[in-house]
């Protein structure tokens, strides 16, 4: 660790607003999701008054942080990607203590996190984001002349984050809606997830150092700490957040929704939440290769405790022998699976009581459970049932988070569309399919596209990767605005807003639409894509 990750590194229990460290009497603490034991230290439970003074600080740096140019913003995001990389094992560590997730699914997740921040650099260089546009004046033209229009796309305001129970790095202080926001030109004020706060206010230190040494505002950015709904609340209320972006439950999500709704400013709240990511088991594929299938599919559920929001929940096929079989070899995987311990004892207990509920179901049978769990772990669970019992029960569709899944057995494919239309929105949907599946696939992919953000062939739907065309959303209840995605370089458009200046002088044009393009933008005149200059 450097000397600056060592000074960052610390984890002193404290909120962090702007470039102050405020600790509140009242105080919470981190627990070992495996043993239950306290960890130490116990931190600040921060309040409506740390919330005015972060909106506050985010408000007044709005200004200036909005308009710096596109290298000091990129620089930024690749310092806060640097240190925290530059935490080494003390932060991975902390991490496995408030989460019990494995080593190498938290160094994987850290370099998710940084290849992330990097990715929005570069973007942030690229301008694309700007998308500056010009149409020159036409003063001669018949019967009206044009006036000079020219567009850009601004930040449009302090953006507040929740920081998810599920990826306490890749979906938290400096996750995917941090990175994106601030490569938007916003500034940020993080709630972050009471169950992982020393994971936290490590990677918020590096992130306001890498801020500091920048010279940029202290309040483009700030963490507040505590376990209440009050603190979510609060903060998503405050007139001077104008977006907020949430991983989380549908309750929750929900919850976020009508406090925004319900300001004299309404606001968009970019919420994911929840889904059952249907797997489609075609007649092809489920005869050439169903054992290997059933083998993936446990493989895929399992994966970190079934804590993933692209949790294969939902498995749909044509019954008979052949989906008969794939059950068999699915059931026999997850009896010899081992049970992994989840995020959090509420969690657990809401997965087992969410497993029990469902299989008490009319018309719903277990197929197979898992292998004795161990100290804050849940056994995994297949139930099955027929498409006539899922279509009558809207329960039955319903998410439960954790390693837990549903197989729909329908007499035949009309039945089987039937099932998809009756869902709601998801975040994938996924064809195993053969050659000979390809027919009938023809006819069920425009349907998923309606249904989900992103469509997978012969593949698994856990695991997203950070891309350019990557889309992690899709419609209610999956997210609450299905246009956007918090994956990819596209989730920068939710905090962007377009901006038209009409027949101003050049010296009050922004920089990027004067005709001396001093950041050197690709821009659109007359309709025609212009390279950056010494291109």
């Amino acid at each position: 660790m450097s000397k600056q990750a060592a000074e960052t590194g610390a984890i002193r229990g404290s909120a962090l607003i702007g470039a102050a460290e405020v600790t509140t009497e009242e105080t919470f603490q981190a627990f070992d999701p495996a043993t239950g034991a306290a960890l130490e230290p116990r931190f600040a439970v921060a309040g409506t008054r740390e919330v005015e003074a972060a909106c506050a600080l985010a408000d007044a740096a709005f200004p200036s942080f909005s308009e710096t140019d596109p290298e000091t913003r990129a620089q930024v995001l690749e310092a806060a990607a640097a240190g925290i990389a530059d935490l080494g094992p003390f932060l991975i560590e902390r991490a496995m203590a408030e989460t019990g997730l494995p080593r190498a699914r938290l160094e994987g997740e850290r370099a998710r996190t940084v290849g992330q921040l990097r990715l929005f650099a570069d973007l942030v260089r690229s301008g694309a984001w700007v998308r500056a546009t010009i149409d020159p004046a036409l003063p001669v033209r018949q019967p009206l002349p044009r006036p000079d229009l020219r567009r850009r796309h601004v930040a449009i305001g302090p953006v507040a984050v929740f920081g998810a129970s599920n990826f306490p790095l890749a979906f938290s202080v400096a996750g995917g809606d941090t990175a994106s926001a601030l490569a938007a030109g916003c500034p940020v004020v993080v709630k972050g997830h009471p169950a992982h706060p020393g994971t936290g206010e490590l990677v918020a230190r590096a992130l306001r150092a890498a801020l500091a040494a920048a010279g940029l505002h202290a309040g483009v950015f700030s963490y507040l700490p505590g376990p209440s709904d009050a603190l979510g609340a609060a903060l998503v209320a405050d007139p001077r957040i104008k977006a907020v972006g949430f991983t989380g439950s549908r309750g929750g999500g929900l919850a976020l929704m009508r406090v925004a709704a319900g300001r004299p400013e309404p606001i968009p709240v970019y919420a994911e939440m929840s889904a059952v990511n249907p797997v489609l088991l075609l007649p092809g594929a489920l005869r050439d290769r169903g054992t290997a299938l059933a083998t993936g599919f446990v493989q895929s559920l399992t994966l970190g405790a079934g804590q993933f929001c692209t949790n294969p929940g939902l498995l749909i096929g044509i019954a008979g022998p052949e989906l008969d079989a794939f059950a068999e070899a699915a059931g026999a995987a997850i009896r010899a699976s081992v049970p992994h311990t989840m995020l959090t004892a509420d969690i657990r207990d809401r997965f087992q009581h969410a497993v029990a509920a469902m299989a008490a179901r009319p018309g719903v049978t277990v197929a197979a459970r898992g292998g004795s769990a161990g100290p804050g772990g849940a056994p995994a669970a297949l139930l099955r049932t027929d498409a006539r019992t899922f279509l009558a029960d809207p329960a039955l569709a319903d998410e439960m988070f954790g390693p837990a899944a549903i197989l729909v057995a329908a007499a035949d494919m009309a039945e089987l569309i039937r099932v998809i239309e009756a869902l709601g929105g998801q975040l994938t949907a996924t064809l195993h399919l053969d050659r000979a599946d390809e027919h009938l696939a023809a006819g069920l992919v425009p349907l998923l596209a309606r249904k989900a953000g992103r469509i997978l062939a012969n593949g698994w739907p856990t695991g997203v990767e950070v891309a350019p065309a990557m889309v992690h959303g899709g419609p209610f209840p999956a997210t609450s605005d299905s246009r956007s995605t918090s994956v990819g370089t596209l989730a920068i458009e939710r905090f962007l807003r377009p901006v038209c200046y009409q027949d101003l002088p050049d010296a009050l044009l922004p920089a990027p639409l004067r005709p001396d393009n001093t950041w050197r933008l690709a821009r659109r005149i007359d309709g025609v894509v212009n390279p950056p200059p010494g291109s």
